[in-house]
């Protein structure tokens, strides 16, 4: 059973590695014509545009991203220090001095 799975998967494999790629095969007949090849040009240029306006706005998140997280531990200490000063405020109100009632 095993054997016959291996070599099902052996000769699938094969079938897959040895298929002809006409990607990039100087001989292909549909390319042959100058418009063929300036209309394939054109195509890659626009997915070269489009990969490389992909990964700006990629970048661009993730710097944002970083951006963020390296603000966070500032952020947060301006964040305690505003709490511990509505804190002292509202100690100083319920002790009697009333001017720090309006926070």
């Amino acid at each position: 059973m095993k054997l016959k799975l291996f070599a099902g998967a052996l000769a699938l494999g094969c079938a897959t590695v040895s298929s002809i790629a006409y990607a990039d095969d100087p001989n292909d007949p549909t390319m042959r014509s100058a418009t063929a090849r300036a209309r394939d040009k054109a195509i890659i240029r626009q997915l070269n545009l489009d990969q490389a306006a992909y990964v700006r706005a990629r970048d661009a998140r993730q710097a944002a991203g970083w951006r963020a997280y390296k603000a966070y531990p500032s952020r947060q200490a301006a964040h305690e220090r505003r709490m511990a000063e509505w804190r002292r405020a509202v100690r100083m109100c319920e002790s009697g001095h009333h001017e720090f009632c309006a926070r």
